[in-house]
Order: structure tokens, then C-alpha cells, then sequence
């Protein structure tokens, strides 16, 4: 009997900004901020009302892989100036989102973001490209992140 195993997503991504971490955990969890330094994303939308807290849910619209892309994330775990966890709850395939917050300094602060999931369907063959495109784009929208707040 032959058996197929599932290919995962699990990247980490990290990075130093120079900015006290209130400012980058505020500004990093702000949902209506990642249009802003996250370079597929297009669009957010509130589907709870604000503010922010664990159960809020809202909707990215993203362009990634040249497809447009819809999905919903819920906040599964919140924890100020920590960590958040999002959870995907519609989308092309289940995903959770984690950003964590390490203070190095009284102005500087280690972000974490990790992408967790597994593809199903076409996707799950394209694992380890997903990864690949993943890890790409989570270096570069850490390093817009880290620019927008070190100005």
C-alpha cells in the first residue's frame, strides 16, 4: 500500500526593527495596516468590529503566485506586546499566521512571523514552491515593516 504524505508549510521569518516594541506590535497587528507592508496584500475588510481582539475576523484580499485570493482570518490568540495568532477560516487552504514580538532593547524589538499550513487539493504538490514564495515574500514585507517604522 502506497501512501501519499502531505506537503507542509512552516516558515519563520525574523527580523530586528529598530522601534520600541509597542510601536511594532501595535502597528504589526493592526490588520488594517498590512495593505501597508504587506506587498500581496490589497485590501482588508472588518467582518467584527474593532478593535482588535481574540475572535475579531476579517478578510485580505491578496494577490500571490499571480492569482487573486480571498480569505478570512479569525484571531485565535492575543496577547499584548507577545503574540498573535490568526487562524485562516475561509481561503485556498488552511493557514495560520503568527506574529511575535521579543523586546531587545527599550527601542529595539525582534518580529517573528511564522506561516503554518497544509495545502490540499493542486496545492499541496506545490508545497515546497509555496514555501519557497512564502519565505520570499515574508523576508520582503518584514523588511518594508521595518522600514515604514524606523523612519
Amino acid at each position: 500500500m502506497k501512501t501519499e504524505a502531505k506537503a507542509k508549510v512552516d516558515v519563520t521569518t525574523t527580523t530586528v526593527i529598530d522601534r520600541p516594541i509597542a510601536a511594532v506590535a501595535h502597528f504589526a497587528s493592526d490588520p488594517d495596516n498590512a495593505p501597508r507592508w504587506y506587498e500581496n496584500i490589497v485590501s482588508v475588510t472588518w467582518e467584527t468590529p474593532r478593535p482588535l481582539a481574540r475572535g475579531s475576523r476579517f478578510v485580505f484580499v491578496a494577490s500571490f503566485l499571480g492569482k487573486r485570493l480571498e480569505y478570512t482570518y479569525e484571531v485565535a490568540e492575543l496577547v499584548p506586546l507577545e503574540r498573535m495568532v490568526m487562524r485562516m477560516t475561509e481561503g485556498p487552504f488552511p493557514m495560520e499566521t503568527t506574529y511575535s514580538w521579543e523586546r531587545l532593547s527599550s527601542r529595539s524589538t525582534r518580529m517573528t512571523l511564522r506561516n503554518r499550513g497544509s495545502p490540499s487539493g493542486f496545492s499541496k504538490f506545490a508545497g515546497p514552491l509555496m514555501s519557497r514564495a512564502i519565505r520570499k515574500a515574508n523576508e520582503k514585507d518584514l523588511e518594508t515593516l521595518k522600514s515604514l517604522l524606523e523612519k
